[in-house]
């Protein structure tokens, strides 16, 4: 939102001092459009249904919504926030956390799978955090331990509900809101609606205010090309638009968690730098690549799109439908990862014959006529394909090892000889790190790294 109408801003919101801290650490002014049509009802302490896709602020809506309602000094679980993934929860659990700045004394808790149970259960056993964020799967486990106590729940969030059905969460989900209190505030966020979606607002939450917000990006800074192909020719096409746009970074959607690694495996014999991403993946493996793909080591990413919820790269350059999506709410949400901030997107969509009545649903939905166009599919090798620009090492060292990344600047500039020009993002966790090194360095980096120290110790690195 661009208008600077008071009416529009934060501070003409019920919102305490403590709260008004965190929204000015994190730079907000004026409210987003979500914000602006459901956090009034939010916190009145309505049940809201709000359709929104990912960047247009949501986070903050039911955010504000869910501190201004808690009350740190009550050691009591008070709000709950279901996410589909863990990257999406992880994110949700960093910007309330920002957001909560000025509540002193406030435990928020990330619980999700893919973690170790044993320092969750330890940490819940200290006490209860008044806020938790978590993954349906893990929320249910630690229920079902009676680790977690939901008895003084009065808000309840389903982040991306859509995903969280998609991926058979159902039932879990259903499970936990049973041991919710019955007169507990109900708020659901979804890019998409589908009936199934309905059914589960129906029976979660009382005559909601319906909120529907618009992609915040302008459809026109999107440019959509639609390309009618046959099925086994849909990768030699993909190989040729690949070459002929040459974007710097590029997801493909495919629709199925096989079909990810089928197309890598024919990226990979054209010499693309591609990695797939789908949710049968290690929680491990699954971070990697977004990081590799983030920081540049990594130029096509193929995805399913449960697995690219949580996906944070600021500059898209492109998206690719490998598959056309059965509904037009999830094309939309598609394409509205590129072309993002004022930048120009790219979304192009490979079309098979029995593909064609998706496509016509999607012009009817967004209200626009399809550009299609011809294009010829790669024939034999591929020619000047340029791989990824950087390569990614990992550092057997992080945060529990006093580890910082400017240790591994002066590492790779001083012992390992690195210009600072060559050296990318550098990501710090617990017990490991990643860097991010130009191509061409990548190999006399990490031979020089393997001989030499960092901050006076020897750490096991190695290319990933």
């Amino acid at each position: 939102m661009t208008s600077h109408d008071p009416q529009h801003a934060f501070a003409s919101l019920d919102l305490s001092a403590q709260l008004l801290q965190g929204v000015d650490a994190l730079g907000y002014t004026q409210l987003t459009p979500v914000q602006a049509q459901a956090l009034p009802a939010i916190l009145e302490g309505r049940d809201v249904i709000a359709q929104a896709p990912t960047g247009s602020g949501k986070t903050a809506a039911f955010g504000l919504g869910v501190l201004s309602r808690v009350d740190a000094t009550r050691i009591q679980t008070q709000a709950l926030v279901l996410c589909p993934t863990r990257e999406l929860a992880d994110q949700v659990g960093r910007q309330l956390r920002k957001l909560a700045l000025g509540i002193p004394n406030l435990k928020l808790s990330v619980l999700c799978g893919g973690m170790p149970l044993a320092p969750q259960l330890a940490s819940l056993a200290t006490h209860d955090p008044q806020v938790v964020v978590g993954t349906p799967g893990r929320i249910q486990e630690l229920l079902r331990k009676k680790a977690l106590h939901l008895r003084g729940v009065h808000t309840l969030v389903l982040d991306e509900a859509d995903r969280m059905l998609d991926m058979g969460f159902e039932d879990q989900i259903r499970e936990i809101v049973g041991k919710l209190p019955a007169d507990r505030q109900g708020l659901m966020f979804s890019a998409t609606f589908p009936d199934a979606i309905r059914t589960l607002a129906g029976a979660m939450l009382r005559t909601p205010l319906q909120v529907t917000v618009e992609s915040s990006e302008s459809p026109t800074r999107i440019r959509q090309l639609f390309y009618e192909v046959e099925p086994g020719r849909k990768t030699p096409l993909l190989a040729a638009l690949l070459l002929q746009f040459r974007p710097e970074s590029c997801v493909v959607f495919c629709n199925m968690r096989r079909d990810t690694e089928e197309v890598v495996a024919s990226l990979a014999h054209y010499g693309f730098t591609a990695l797939a991403l789908h949710g049968d993946m290690e929680q491990r493996d699954r971070d990697e690549i977004l990081l590799r793909f983030a920081n540049r080591s990594c130029s096509v990413l193929v995805a399913s799109d449960v697995a690219a919820r949580g996906l944070d790269v600021e500059d898209l350059a492109a998206v690719v439908n490998y598959e056309l999506p059965t509904d037009a709410d999830t094309y939309v949400h598609r394409i509205g990862r590129t072309g993002r901030a004022g930048r120009e997107g790219l979304a192009l969509s490979l079309c098979a014959p029995a593909e064609v009545s998706r496509a016509d649903m999607i012009a009817l939905h967004t209200g626009t006529p399809l550009e299609w166009v011809r294009a010829t599919p790669l024939a034999g090798k591929a020619a000047g394909v340029v791989p990824a620009a950087m390569v990614t090492l990992r550092i057997d060292g992080g945060k529990t090892d006093k580890l910082r990344p400017g240790d591994i600047v002066g590492a790779l500039t001083g012992d390992a000889g690195l210009p600072s020009s060559a050296i990318g993002k550098i990501d710090v966790f617990a017990r490991r790190s990643y860097v991010a090194v130009a191509r061409g360095k990548a190999d006399a980096a990490l031979a020089r790294l393997r001989e030499g120290r960092i901050k006076n110790r020897r750490f096991r690195i190695q290319r990933i």
